[in-house]
């Protein structure tokens, strides 16, 4: 035992490097020898023991981390009992006595569990500021503390809980900002011990905070398809009020069947009809648009205009209006013609020139004609205005007999049984005024008409009377303007008064021109108005002067045709409803339909 015993000393005082010594023994001659097997399993590799391996078996080491303590020490290898036993007294490299009996408890504790001394962790990195035996109380077993350890998880949980409380603010004002979609509580970010669970709270915290960002995409495309909200009065264009560029759709209507019609009878559930339909998607939407535009205005119009006003400013507010909703573009987008408002005895025809001061009254049946255009689709609707409600059986008369136009149109309908229709409601209504009875007569040389990119009148007419037409018959994909007139006079309109309305005439040619005022103005009506109507108020606000006498040339040589209004008897009272209906393959559409009539 003796030379075992000189042999380790041996070992442990030259080390594994031969540069290295051991500090010089500076001890009393009482201390006791240095546990040199415990040294030197820790500090360097252990030779092989002379006398073999300890008798008893090793049991098979398990892998992975041994939580015993807050740190993975090895457990010192058995000494044999022929050892000597270290001395109390040892100073050199002598480690403290609290700390060997840690060690010891902890090599047992792993014999227990079975894990062998290879898969337990050095413990280099502990202090060497081990609990004293004085500080132990009796029966308590001394326990090591990582103190850098301690200080990195207090550090990193000090840095976690800012990032909590710097997220926790962001949320509160993502909250602030998107309370109107948010209706369930708040995000509580509660702070964790376990650094695992922290991150994985904090993944949770950016996933809902994701989601909720792309809740309010998807809330804005929503709402940026959702029409928006209209002004009063009227400032936004159309266009803006529905961004989806999709516009509504006017009324919908059956063509209608006659007995021995056979084809009409499968119109709206033909194949072939609706493919047809659906080639013309977005010329509808074009004159939905104008149809809509043409709503909105004579609605701020039925509630704006008051007895007093003059004419003149009714139709600029509502030719300002309209422009602004149509978002005029030159051509591309406007005025269909001149705003018609005539009053009383003139049916048709009539806007007030510069310097007129007519002045709307209470007693007055006014007759409030315009119209609207996108792309040259034009939509031509008329009501009539009073304020006096003696007139409302005339009023009922003409818009009734207009219902029943629309009604009897349709594909294949023959023009002459429309103009019958209208003429049997219209003077089946009667008026009296002033004790005096009048009945409703529809005016015979006023009609419907069919409507034509750019051109208001396209060729057919549709009558208000029986027997005012030929035999016919509406078409496929044709626009018309279903309009009637009703008077408690005559019941026939001849020209009279100052003019105001003039259009160019759709079918002229080339013709030459002298007068360098004429060409002038025949460019001006060119650019800004082309087939489509205009009045005279309309070349005053293009910055146009002393331009009648070269008018008056076009009109001679056939270019621009003039349209005065259209009067009858004075004295008696006229009204007039308007509508433009759309003959689609599959249905009949009355694209000027509103809530008003």
């Amino acid at each position: 035992m003796e030379t075992e015993s000189e042999d380790v000393s041996e070992s442990v005082e030259t080390g594994g490097d031969d540069n290295t010594s051991n500090p010089p023994d500076t001890s009393d001659g009482d201390s006791q020898p240095i546990n040199n097997a415990r040294l030197k399993h820790q500090f360097g590799p252990v030779k092989a023991h002379p006398a073999g391996p300890p008798p008893e078996e090793v049991k098979p080491a398990r892998t992975g981390p041994v939580p015993l303590m807050s740190l993975e020490v090895a457990p010192p290898p058995e000494l044999s009992q022929d050892e000597e036993k270290p001395t109390q007294d040892a100073q050199v490299l002598q480690l403290p006595r609290a700390l060997e009996d840690a060690l010891a408890y902890k090599s047992e504790r792993a014999e227990m569990m079975g894990v062998g001394p290879d898969t337990v962790a050095s413990f280099s990195h502990v202090t060497k500021a081990s609990p004293n035996k004085a500080t132990l109380a009796p029966g308590m077993k001394p326990q090591l503390v990582a103190a850098e350890d301690d200080d990195e998880e207090s550090e990193k949980k000090g840095k976690q809980r800012k990032k909590q409380k710097k997220k926790k603010k962001k949320n509160k004002k993502k909250k602030k900002e998107g309370s109107d979609e948010l209706t369930n509580g708040e995000i509580v970010t509660e702070t964790v011990d376990n650094p695992d669970a922290s991150t994985n709270q904090n993944q949770a915290e950016t996933d809902v905070a994701a989601s909720q960002v792309k809740k309010k995409k998807n809330n804005k495309k929503k709402k940026d398809a959702e029409p928006c909200q209209q002004t009063d009065p009227p400032t936004l264009p159309i266009s803006q009020l529905f961004p989806s560029g999709t516009f509504p759709a006017g009324q919908i209507m059956d063509h209608p069947i006659a007995q021995d019609d056979a084809k009409a009878k499968d119109r709206f559930s033909s194949e072939e009809a609706r493919a047809i339909d659906r080639l013309q998607l977005d010329m509808y939407n074009d004159i939905r648009q104008a149809a809509e535009a043409h709503r909105q205005t004579r609605r701020h119009i039925q509630s704006w205009v008051k007895p007093g006003m003059k004419m003149i400013d009714i139709c600029e507010e509502l030719e300002k209006t309209a422009r602004t909703l149509i978002n005029e573009n030159g051509l591309e987008a406007g005025l269909a013609f001149p705003t018609g408002c005539s009053r009383n005895h003139v049916a048709a025809h009539y806007t007030p020139n510069a310097g007129d001061t007519t002045v709307l009254e209470y007693d007055d049946v006014v007759k409030m004609d315009f119209g609207t255009h996108i792309k040259g689709r034009i939509i031509d609707c008329a009501w009539t205005m009073t304020f006096n409600e003696k007139y409302d059986p005339l009023l009922k008369g003409v818009q009734e007999a207009t219902e029943i136009g629309i009604k009897t149109a349709g594909i294949d309908a023959r023009l002459c049984d429309i103009g019958a229709a209208i003429q049997e409601v219209m003077e089946s209504h009667e008026i009296e005024l002033d004790g005096k009875v009048y009945q409703v007569k529809s005016i015979r040389n006023l009609n419907g008409h069919s409507i034509s990119p750019y051109q208001i009148h396209s060729g057919k007419t549709v009558p208000i009377i029986k027997g005012g037409g030929d035999t016919t018959v509406m078409e496929e994909n044709e626009f018309y303007a279903i309009e009637t007139f009703g008077s408690t006079g005559k019941g026939h309109v001849h020209e009279d008064m100052e003019c105001s309305h003039y259009m160019k005439n759709f079918d002229v040619g080339h013709v030459p021109l002298r007068l360098q005022k004429s060409k002038q103005l025949l460019n001006t009506i060119n650019k800004n108005f082309g087939t489509l109507a205009f009045c005279r108020r309309w070349l005053d606000r293009l910055g146009e002067s002393r331009y009648l006498m070269a008018l008056k040339d076009l009109g001679e040589k056939g270019i621009v045709d003039p349209y005065p209004p259209l009067v009858d008897i004075k004295g008696c009272y006229t009204a007039q409803y308007e509508h433009t209906i759309l003959l689609r393959p599959t249905c009949k559409e009355v694209i000027s339909r509103g809530e008003d009539y």
